[in-house]
């Protein structure tokens, strides 16, 4: 018989400051305090509770959900590209629209529209 040892782990808070998701500790202790993290789809609000490889995290950051699944958890807060081992990102891939798209046909005319008018609009010179 194999036998397998303890599965390691890792508090939760220390596990997405570690992965670079949040700036700082505090940030992903609040996080999830207010309830926003999932671990393996069950809602949690405990900075403490323990996940480890294999472990699914759902959770907000910015205006995207998250979808990451615990590869290893982390020794330390190293660089960002230390930092992608620990997980593999399942977030689905969407078209990114401008968050602002220039209306075209409407609003003020820019400076170089103006100019564009201006020289349309004058007569040539003999």
């Amino acid at each position: 018989m194999t036998e397998t040892g303890p599965r390691p782990t890792i508090r939760l808070d220390k596990w997405l400051w570690q992965a670079r998701f949040f700036k700082t500790r505090t940030l992903a202790a609040k996080v999830v305090t207010g309830g926003h993290v999932r671990v393996n789809a069950a809602r949690t609000d405990k900075p403490g509770a323990r996940v480890g490889p294999g472990d699914t995290l759902t959770f907000p950051q910015g205006d995207d959900i998250r979808v990451v699944r615990i590869l290893a958890p982390g020794a330390r807060r190293g660089p960002a590209t230390e930092a992608r081992t620990l997980y593999d990102d399942l977030t689905p891939i969407k078209a990114r629209q401008p968050e602002n798209p220039r209306y075209e046909g409407g609003g003020r005319p820019t400076k170089k529209d103006r100019r564009q008018i201006d020289n349309r609009s004058k007569p040539p010179l003999e």
